[in-house]
Order: C-alpha cells, then structure tokens, then sequence
C-alpha cells in the first residue's frame, strides 16, 4: 500500500520538498504547542501565577508577540566573531531536529520515510544539534559563549551513551530497529498471556523510559542539567551573543527538540499512533493516529517539564557522575534482564 505522506509521484524532488514542509509543520506546532502548554501556562500555575493574559484570549497570542519582537530586533554580530560560523550554527542546531521529525511514523501510511533502521537514524541525528552549539560557542569569540559550548558537548556526550543504551531494550524486545515495527510489536504484545491492551514497552521497559526522559532532559540542556546555558553562571551559554532572529531559532530549536523527542519516547515506549482493539490497517489510523501520538507526546512533555520546574540545577561534577556511575549501569543491566528475559520467555 502506498504511503499517503511517501507518495510514489517518481519525482525525487517533489518528494523531498513535501517531506520538507510536512516536517516544518510538525515542528513549529510542535514548537508552538510546547512554549504555550508548558512555558506560558504550566510553569505559571505550578508557581501559582496566571503567565501571560493579555495577547489573545487567556494569553493564547503571546507567542505570536514573542516572534514578533524577536523579529523586530537587531540582528548583531560581534566584532571579533567568525561571522560565517556564528550566522550557521542556529541552523544546524535546527536542522537536527527537522531531520529527526522526518523519521517519524504517524500512522499506518503517515509517515514521510520508513526505514529499517529508523532508531539507528533517529539517534544518530539527534546528536548534529552538538556540532551546532560547539560552533555557536567558537564562533561568538566570548568566554562564556566558548564554556557553554564545551560543556554541552561533554554534556550531550555523556548522556547519549545512557540514551542509546536505554533503547537498546526496546530494540531486543521488537527484533527490530523499524519505528513502524516497534509500533506494531507492543500493539500485537501480550501481558502474560492477555492482549487486550497490547504490550505497550513502557510496562516491561520502565527502566529504559525513566533512563531514556533523563537523557532526554539532559540532550535538551533543561534544569537540572541546564549547566552549559547556566544564567546565572555563564550569562547563557553559547547564547550569549545572539540577538533577534537567530536567538529565536535557538529558541524554536529547543522546544521542538522536546517534542520530537518526546514523541520518539511515545512511540517506542508508549504504543506510538496505534490504540488497542483498532486493526493497525484501517484507513482510518491515518487520521486518527497522528492524534493518538500527540496526545501521548502531551503526556511524556508533561514530564519533561515537570523536572524542569521542579528540580534544581546539578554541579558538573555532579551531572557527568551521575551520568556514568548510575545511567550507564541501570541500562546495561536493564538490558541484560531484556535479553535473559527474552531467551526465557
């Protein structure tokens, strides 16, 4: 069957541009959806303030006052800044996460490619933003710009070991590497011995999942791992210098890096676009699923902004111990317990 967004229309750059435009879209919603969920709202109620209220009905416009402004300031360029470098890395931070949208399934035939090495590729990917910050933090010939680079990358570094680790039971439990087919084994799985929900990964892969979120707000560099944009410390970070519209792609990167990721860990852990007792080829998943794995991408970004709000910031010390003397561990061990458990059952 052909894939409704995959279309088979023999013109490779049809296909190309289409995929491009189907990924922006989920991105900037995505993007728009998070900063307005959980930035303007969530984090205004748990500190028992209303956020912002006066841009559209209860506040809803304010990101759209947000770009705005943004758009409206200076674009400025340090004197002693490689130019070049400093204009480029925004976009390779946000091409990372373009890239990493277009690898993900939404329903049946919703989906823009379909690999059999889709996890691999969607790892892979995710770790071209740090190339981006390492840029961003040279380029801007500043101190703490060139601090918080080096530590984002010893940052991503370190917790993308635990963040592989953590899917590698998710792989071992599927037998495969293809989203759609991971999508596919937990709505197929059986409970000891009762499918009537499936088996969705998150129940026999709880440890991969807390492992995975940690990792997940470690890659996002959000409190408590916030050390390489560190305000009150290095002034930002690599951000330092960047002013108007590639502040703003900084920005956008950010919060769509969190959906995406987040709709990665509802896919892998949380049965993706597919519901129990519906066939996974009906038609009608095509419309139905891509808002089964938003609603499950609300629920993991709840979570994700939850510790954001919550926690306090790690020492550096602290955050590369923890990732190396206790994420690293829990996940070999985790997937020993998969792979024995595997062979048994």
């Amino acid at each position: 069957m052909a894939s409704v967004l995959a279309l088979d229309w023999g013109n490779y750059w049809q296909q190309s541009i289409f995929r491009v435009l189907g990924s922006a879209v989920f991105i900037i919603l995505g993007a728009g959806t998070f900063v307005i969920a959980f930035l303007f709202k969530m984090m205004s109620y748990m500190q028992s303030r209303l956020g912002p209220m006066e841009a559209g009905p209860h506040g809803t416009l304010q990101l759209v006052a947000e770009v705005g402004k943004f758009l409206q300031k200076e674009d400025l360029v340090p004197a002693r800044a490689d130019e070049r470098l400093f204009k480029l890395a925004p976009y390779i931070v946000l091409a990372s996460t373009f890239l990493l949208a277009v690898v993900m399934p939404f329903g049946p035939d919703a989906y823009f490619v379909n690999l059999d090495t889709g996890v691999f590729l969607a790892l892979a990917l995710s770790s071209i933003s740090v190339i981006g910050i390492l840029v961003a933090g040279w380029a801007s010939a500043n101190k703490y710009s060139l601090i918080g680079g080096l530590r984002a990358a010893g940052q991503l570094i370190a917790y993308e070991l635990p963040m592989v680790l953590a899917v590698v039971g998710v792989v071992i439990q599927a037998g495969t590497l293809n989203l759609q087919g991971i999508v596919a084994a937990q709505h197929s799985g059986e409970i000891f011995g009762w499918d009537g929900i499936g088996n969705p990964f998150i129940l026999t892969q709880l440890v991969g999942f807390v492992v995975f979120l940690i990792a997940t707000q470690a890659e996002l560099a959000q409190t408590p791992f916030d050390m390489p944009i560190a305000e009150s410390e290095i002034v930002t970070g690599y951000m330092t210098e960047y002013s108007g519209m590639r502040f703003l792609l900084f920005f956008i990167a950010e919060f769509a890096t969190a959906a995406v990721f987040a709709a990665l860990a509802a896919t892998l852990f949380l049965g993706g676009w597919a519901v129990p007792f519906v066939d996974l080829d009906d038609n009608v998943m095509n419309v139905v699923g891509p808002l089964v794995l938003v609603t499950k991408m609300m629920l993991v970004g709840t979570l994700i902004f939850w510790a954001r709000f919550t926690f306090p910031r790690f020492r550096e010390d602290q955050l590369q111990s923890f990732a190396w003397k206790a994420l690293i561990p829990i996940s070999l061990v985790n997937i020993l317990a998969t792979m024995v458990l595997k062979v048994a059952l």
